[in-house]
């Protein structure tokens, strides 16, 4: 049996690479954390943390690091992987290529439509061929797992009870956070703070905690809305409040690793948190309502922050490209772009009111920005100044959600559930194609919206409505 490279074993304590995972070796018992690159003639390449690579041979490897590799391979075969809200990177980015580059006056072909996912905003994660959301059956929530292929329930595990007390609010109920997948396990987070870890081939609790019970965490009015994030063996969370605004726990045990004493935000919010690596230290984003703020990844600590007068709730996910990151906020708040220095201190590039993202989230493509701005419409960005490079305000395109895959945005309009693909240029909208979500869900709540983000991911474009999710085919043939 070969044993890791010498370099790795001295490398434990050092900042890990963006997508770094604990590996073990079966007959010593010794960890590391390191990125896979590929695994070729029997043996996985990795990338350790000071960027040397190094080559164990994978049977010397733990069964459970075995088995990661193998779906690993397996996606690489069978398709690609959204493991998370807004994808592996966290930019709203889908891998695929080949795709419709227009689509018929009738939209892209139905696939097959699935009506048990329950009340809720609960966007999707897709791997190995399944679909995992969250939704609110009866008084249940339930984190759903799905058949790609067939639109088939493969399990439903009820985790938490709905009340709908407190963040209803009129909006409608229901769970707001996507699950995450990680190594055979789904990590989901409730309304209320319930935060669950099931298995992801029968949907089993593994384990479970609690924001608010357990870290004395505080929910915005809508409930805790965040997706989980899971960087390597960290489960990473934000309960907000005043006694650690940010923890990590084991993903595997659920057990406390570190807890943000020093971060106080109090509301928690809606924005995901986002991990980086500046200045070469591995750290963690999040924007609260008054601060955004990077936190170490390996002791909690905050390294910097920023001033943001966020209102009412603040939502979009940052988006980060090397010592820079945007964020914005709706009810008329607006957007900035910050720059960390070499010495951690975070600095104002610009801020203006071009983007006014309420919650459709904004997606960086090149070196412009694309996203809904209220009273804008769907707007491109620049990413260096800040400036409107064109805006498109027409009957649905004037709020939603946007999704990128293979140069075309996915733009959904809120009130209708419309669907429009447009072309990505940054001189000017070029509209592809539209069509209208179908079926729709007759049980929304009437101030609610079509709000779930749409995916596109194995050729296969996903929507949802409340208990209803579709699935439509939009490769090029």
């Amino acid at each position: 049996m070969r044993p890791f490279l010498p370099v790795a074993v001295l490398l434990f304590s050092l900042t890990l690479p963006l997508s770094a995972r604990t590996w073990k070796q079966a007959a010593t018992g010794k960890t590391i954390e390191a990125e896979l690159i590929k695994v070729e003639d029997g043996k996985a390449h990795i990338k350790l943390a000071n960027g040397n690579t190094a080559q164990i041979e994978v049977i010397s490897l733990s069964l459970e690091d075995q088995q990661f590799i193998a779906s690993v391979e397996k996606g690489a075969a069978g398709g690609s992987q959204w493991p998370a809200f807004r994808g592996p990177k966290g930019d709203g980015i889908s891998p695929d290529t080949g795709l419709l580059t227009a689509w018929p006056s009738e939209g892209p072909a139905k696939l097959w439509s699935y009506d048990k996912a329950g009340m809720g905003y609960s966007g999707f994660s897709v791997v190995d061929g399944r679909l995992y959301t969250m939704g609110t059956r009866g008084e249940d929530v339930t984190v759903v797992c799905v058949d790609i292929s067939t639109g088939a329930e493969v399990w439903a595990t009820a985790v938490s009870k709905d009340d709908q007390a407190g963040y209803n609010a009129g909006w409608g109920h229901g769970p707001r956070s996507t699950p995450t997948y990680s190594d055979g396990h789904v990590y989901g987070i409730d309304p209320k703070g319930a935060v669950v870890c099931l298995s992801a081939e029968t949907g089993k609790k593994v384990w479970e905690k609690h924001l608010v019970d357990d870290f004395k965490g505080t929910s915005g009015g809508w409930g805790f809305s965040e997706s989980p994030l899971v960087d390597g063996s960290k489960l990473i969370l934000a309960p907000g409040g005043q006694e650690a605004g940010m923890v990590a726990l084991d993903k595997l045990t659920g057990e406390v690793i570190w807890a943000a004493t020093d971060l106080k935000p109090g509301k928690a919010e809606y924005a995901t948190i986002i991990p980086t690596e500046i200045n070469g230290t591995r750290q963690y984003v999040k924007l609260f309502e008054q601060q955004l703020v990077g936190v170490g990844a390996e002791d909690g600590k905050v390294i910097w922050t920023s001033p943001w007068g966020g209102k009412t709730a603040v939502i979009p996910t940052p988006i980060i490209s090397e010592n820079e990151i945007y964020i914005s906020s709706g009810y008329g708040v607006g957007c900035k772009l910050i720059r960390i220095s070499a010495d951690n201190q975070a600095s104002d590039v610009w801020e203006n009111k071009t983007m006014v993202n309420h919650h459709g989230g904004v997606i960086k493509v090149g070196d412009y920005l694309y996203g809904f701005s209220d009273a804008k419409g769907l707007i491109c960005q620049d990413w260096k100044t800040g400036e409107m490079v064109w805006n498109e305000k027409g009957q649905f395109t004037l709020k939603g959600s946007v999704h990128v895959a293979d140069g075309h945005l996915y733009a959904l309009n809120e009130d209708d559930g419309t669907v429009t693909l447009v072309e990505i240029d940054s001189r000017e909208y070029k509209q592809k194609g539209q069509f209208k979500l179908d079926p729709q869900s007759p049980n929304r709540n009437p101030k609610g919206k079509v709000w779930t983000h749409p995916l596109v991911i194995g050729g296969k474009l996903y929507l949802r409505d409340q208990e209803y999710i579709v699935c439509y085919d939009v490769k090029a043939k």
